[in-house]
């Protein structure tokens, strides 16, 4: 009877990035393809090299640079006041009996409210301008980073903590040095979440009331028909998006180099 493989190492993640990019290139072919053999109409559904055309007129006409700077802008500020606002909150939920509950009972009533449907709430307390979107895109990334980080408090192992006692490690130290690098890795899969929803909200609340920004440029080209622009303006958001996840990929792999 042979020797049976190791297969300790099945589960460990490995890059996909060849697979990633032939299955983009085949579905970008066959899209291509179908719309010069006239299997769909462009009038509906723009051609890859055509939206790639009129991303390349947008950014070296500058208008591109414009929506896509106020939309950067806005989208730093708010995420950024959410998770930070969402961690320490978290944290404070994770570690104090007193405040999970009822810290707990406002993320179960508040979370489930569609933010979307709370833009034009937002527009009359703040105002048409910044204020209103910056305020939306850090309430829809708040509750779910409190949940993650919650969630990343709990899984620590209690036996590291009761460990660390023992050495004679003050509160504080023990908070520091166990309880959030245990915490981090929850943290940090909820980011990738949060960017994500955090350009949905931008992209809701520029379509109410921006005359900047990617989602004002969608909504005006919706208006006008215009459907390559209007392709090309989801194609930056998608771009956006992978470049947002990329960068969160790089954060989850220099914060937690420490796991090998």
């Amino acid at each position: 009877m042979g020797d049976v493989r190791f297969r300790g190492g099945g589960f460990v993640a490995r890059p996909g990035g060849v697979a990633g990019a032939v299955t983009v290139a085949v579905v970008l072919g066959v899209w291509e393809g179908g719309a010069r053999l006239h299997w769909f109409s462009t009038v509906f559904l723009s051609m890859p090299s055509a939206i790639g055309r009129r991303v390349f007129e947008l950014a070296a006409s500058g208008e591109l640079a414009g929506h896509l700077g106020a939309s950067l802008s806005r989208l730093a500020w708010g995420w950024a006041v959410g998770t930070v606002a969402g961690v320490v909150a978290g944290v404070g939920i994770g570690l104090f009996d007193r405040v999970r509950g009822a810290g707990m009972a406002v993320v179960g009533a508040l979370f489930p409210v569609p933010k979307i449907a709370l833009v034009p709430l937002f527009i009359i307390w703040f105002g048409i301008g910044e204020g209103s979107k910056v305020f939306t895109v850090a309430f829809g990334v708040f509750f779910p980073t409190i949940i993650n980080t919650v969630a990343g408090v709990d899984a620590v192992p209690r036996g590291l903590v009761r460990m660390a006692q023992s050495f004679g490690l003050s509160w504080g130290r023990v908070v520091w040095t166990v309880v959030l690098p245990g915490a981090l890795p929850s943290v940090l899969a909820g980011l990738r979440i949060t960017v994500a929803t955090a350009v949905i909200l931008l992209v809701a609340a520029e379509m109410i009331g921006a005359e900047r920004g990617i989602g004002a440029f969608v909504l005006q080209a919706g208006n006008l028909y215009d459907v390559d622009a209007l392709m090309a303006g989801i194609a930056v958001l998608s771009g956006l998006g992978l470049a947002l996840s990329g960068l969160i990929g790089l954060a989850e792999r220099w914060f937690l180099r420490w796991r090998g």
